[in-house]
């Protein structure tokens, strides 16, 4: 069988159907966990820096390297937090103008 085949990328319609239907509820719930996890992620890793810097300059520590990606690491992850937090707020907005 060729691999390109279009039968190879074509969804089985009736295993998307068999699936476990979850709830309002269960959607809320799985989401807000989803949530607080990445925002926990996003602390842990401004912390990490934060001690890293701060040991840095006691001269405790003398991997600047190792401190510098462990900064920009934290920077990025909060970038992007505060990015995705934007989207969620526009989705949230675009949904409230919409009529029913």
């Amino acid at each position: 069988m060729n691999i390109y085949s279009l039968q190879n990328i074509q969804p089985d319609y009736n295993q998307i159907n068999n699936e476990p239907k979850i709830s309002v509820g269960e959607a809320q719930q799985a989401f807000a966990t989803n949530l607080k996890e990445a925002i926990s992620n996003i602390n842990q890793a401004q912390k990490a820096s934060d001690q890293k810097t701060e040991a840095l300059a006691k001269g405790e520590i003398n991997d600047l390297h190792d401190v510098m990606i462990t900064s920009q690491k934290a920077s990025i992850m909060l970038q992007t937090g505060v990015q995705i937090q934007k989207k969620v707020v526009d989705a949230y907005n675009e949904i409230m103008r919409l009529q029913v």
